[in-house]
């Protein structure tokens, strides 16, 4: 008896890597290994484990990457304040590259020749594993299912999974679901009435969020502290990366903070809309701007703000493993060695509002910036500065 070749597929448990897993032992022939990573998806990583099982794998891998992913992935790009065209916090983008490179790991673990994800051949997350497989191992054989069978709509899927008997939950055959991601950073939305841009998300839809309406009528106070531009501790009492995004979630998810409804402009060229709940990271972004606010001078703060959009753009391409991105975040980091100290919240109702900051690092001068008498700023020292500024807009006027 021949031996069949080995595949790792990222394995999630849901119905469209559920059927690519038997589409790959029936169709491709393949001994399937699962890899499900916990990045703080929840429940249904045990849920994930069950179906591999009832779907027949032998070879069955979960990862706790949790605090890795905190501590390793998330807390980096936060240090670069980065957001996606401006609003998008990368909660998807973030996870790809950690879990590209862990199934990498368990390629080599069980000699398996190939890797396969369950990313559709429209969508971001398809080039974002890939890159991540390439740039970790430039040999692995990739297998992209929905770039490759001969499925042309969801009606065709599900005939195949009641074919081969794999569980199909009632909301996927009645109509399209939400494709949906979560991880500990957000919770992602796309598909079904949310393709229609004018049309509003149910609010049945969220799970990780309450509407700014239902959120409670006192407002919760709350004290971040960092240290070389990460956070350490909420309310004085020291946190893992994992528990302190963990407790942020909590917090702005009862009041209301986090959500997001985008068009966004995918990597491969089309518009797609998306909404996404992210609580805890609204909540570090805003407090992370405050800190740095104080401790960061104005030349090394706004070159920051320059190179952003570039570091996010990055990151939402799938180049986490890039040269550019590693010599990015060298600059980055080494800009957040003084930036500790303390940030005071009030969150309220969809509100991310900033009630202090404090830090042993601070470069702002109550006597530099007061508007009353001080003996520290000569005023008439601006006269001559104003004048060399403006020399070069005289000389241009003059030669018009």
């Amino acid at each position: 008896m021949i031996k069949k070749e080995k595949v790792v597929l990222a394995y999630s448990g849901g119905l469209d890597t559920s059927i690519i897993l038997k589409w790959l032992q029936n169709e491709r022939n393949l001994d399937v290994v699962t890899y499900t990573a916990d990045v703080g998806q929840g429940s249904e990583i045990d849920e994930a484990k069950k179906k591999a099982k009832q779907l027949g794998v032998k070879e069955i891998f979960v990862d706790d990457l949790k605090e890795e992913f905190a501590r390793d992935f998330v807390f980096p790009m936060f240090r670069a304040n980065a957001l996606y065209e401006g609003c998008y916090l990368l909660g998807t983008s973030i996870a790809r590259p950690l879990i590209a490179k862990k199934q990498l790991e368990i390629a080599k673990k069980v000699r398996a020749k190939y890797v396969s994800h369950g990313s559709t051949g429209k969508g971001n997350d398809q080039i974002r594993f890939e890159l991540g497989y390439y740039s970790n191992n430039p040999k692995i054989k990739v297998i992209a299912p929905w770039r490759e069978w001969k499925f042309k709509s969801r009606n065709e899927l599900i005939d195949y999974a009641q074919k081969f008997q794999i569980p199909i939950p009632k909301d996927k055959i009645d109509s399209p679901p939400y494709s949906m991601d979560s991880n500990l950073l957000h919770t992602s939305y796309e598909g079904k009435v949310l393709e229609d841009p004018w049309k509003a998300p149910d609010e049945s839809m969220f799970i990780r969020t309450k509407s700014c309406e239902d959120a409670p009528d006192k407002p919760h106070y709350l004290t971040i502290e960092f240290k070389m531009g990460d956070p350490i501790s909420l309310d004085g009492k020291k946190l893992s990366p994992f528990r302190i995004i963990s407790r942020l979630n909590e917090i702005g998810g009862e009041n209301g903070v986090g959500r997001l409804d985008i068009v966004e402009n995918r990597f491969i060229g089309m518009k797609s809309r998306g909404v996404y709940e992210t609580p805890g990271g609204e909540i570090l972004l805003i407090a992370r701007r405050a800190i740095e606010s104080i401790t960061l001078d104005k030349e090394s703060a706004h070159l920051k703000d320059e190179l952003m959009p570039k570091y996010a753009e990055l990151i939402y391409n799938g180049f986490w493993f890039s040269p550019e991105r590693e010599m990015l975040q060298k600059l980055i980091d080494q800009s957040q060695k003084l930036v500790s100290g303390f940030v005071k919240l009030k969150i309220y109702k969809g509100n991310v509002i900033i009630l202090g900051r404090k830090s042993n690092q601070t470069l702002y001068s109550p006597e530099m910036a007061t508007f009353e008498e001080d003996l520290v700023y000569n005023q008439s020292d601006a006269d001559g500065f104003i004048k060399l500024n403006a020399l070069r807009l005289k000389l241009l006027k003059n030669r018009r």
